[in-house]
């Protein structure tokens, strides 16, 4: 390393040398974006193999069907636009779901409807999308504080899934682990648990084997508890082990009633908006109609 010397930086802050070309930062070219003029909300499902799906899978998926649906999607600003796209709590890799929302941003006016069977009919099956709305509301992620799932237990006999319901929710503190990226975490799984019941008999299968079905209602809290958190609390309280893989799917999320531990559709509030809105711009057409026609001068009645 003979003969090296580090080379001094100058400032950022100096003053600039006569005919030096000071750069400045970088902007995208060409006109900014268009602005999103209109907001719709999806409902879709992950069925059969889909539940496989990554949710980077799902994205990517998701906007070749934007495209091939030809769908006016507003973007981001910046040198890699991205369509407006916002993903709410995705299920977990591995689970069934018949609710998972999203929200996109449109620069041009469209049906909701007439939008869901396009982007349907441009998604695989399984990957469906069956519900859509208008957004009138704001805040749709915190609309989405419960959810409700459904876990099949096969080879798990109905009874030892009830003994197992009952000692689970009579634990004041149901601590489970879970390894996360920073190792292994501890925490409570039973404080989220809003409800959880046992239902179906081992006649419900047609091979007549044992199969047991919870049905459980978990908030959403952070840490986030899962299914297979409960499972996990189950094994602990009542030792109760499956003999092979649960089959979880989600049935719902939503707006959570702590009295009755009911989830309620999260697109209702959008839906009641616009029925609102239709209600109101109708009424001042209505009142401007005429009643009917006036008689002409010099007519009179039979």
């Amino acid at each position: 390393m003979r003969g090296w010397r580090p080379v001094a930086r100058p400032h950022t802050d100096a003053p600039s040398h006569q005919g030096e070309v000071t750069l400045g930062k970088r902007q995208p070219e060409g006109p900014p974006p268009a602005s999103a003029v209109q907001r719709i909300r999806l409902r879709y499902t992950k069925r059969g193999r889909l539940r496989f799906t990554s949710h980077r899978d799902f994205q990517r998926a998701f906007e070749r069907a934007l495209r091939r649906a030809e769908v006016p999607m507003a973007y981001s600003a910046g040198f890699t636009p991205h369509p407006k796209v916002s993903y709410a709590n995705a299920a977990p890799t591995g689970t069934g779901s018949e609710a998972e929302y999203l929200e996109i941003q449109l620069t041009e006016r469209r049906d909701p409807d007439i939008l869901r069977k396009l982007l349907d009919a441009s998604l695989p099956a399984g990957l469906d999308v069956i519900d859509s709305v208008e957004a009138h509301t704001s805040g749709l992620a915190d609309r989405l504080q419960a959810s409700v799932w459904e876990i099949r237990l096969d080879g798990v006999p109905a009874e030892a899934a009830e003994c197992a319901v009952e000692a689970f929710l009579a634990a004041e503190e149901v601590l489970v682990e879970r390894r996360t990226k920073n190792g292994m975490r501890t925490f409570d799984a039973r404080a989220a648990v809003a409800r959880l019941e046992a239902a179906g008999r081992e006649g419900d299968r047609p091979d007549g084997d044992a199969c047991a079905i919870l049905r459980l209602v978990v908030r959403h809290v952070t840490p986030a508890v899962r299914p297979d958190d409960v499972l996990s609390g189950l094994r602990a309280t009542a030792d109760l082990a499956p003999p092979v893989p649960a089959a979880v799917t989600r049935l719902a999320q939503g707006l959570l009633d702590e009295e009755t531990g009911a989830v309620t559709d999260p697109l209702t509030p959008d839906r009641d908006a616009a029925t609102a809105a239709t209600s109101t711009a109708a009424g001042p057409s209505a009142a401007k109609a005429p009643s009917g026609p006036s008689p002409a001068a010099g007519e009179g009645t039979a």
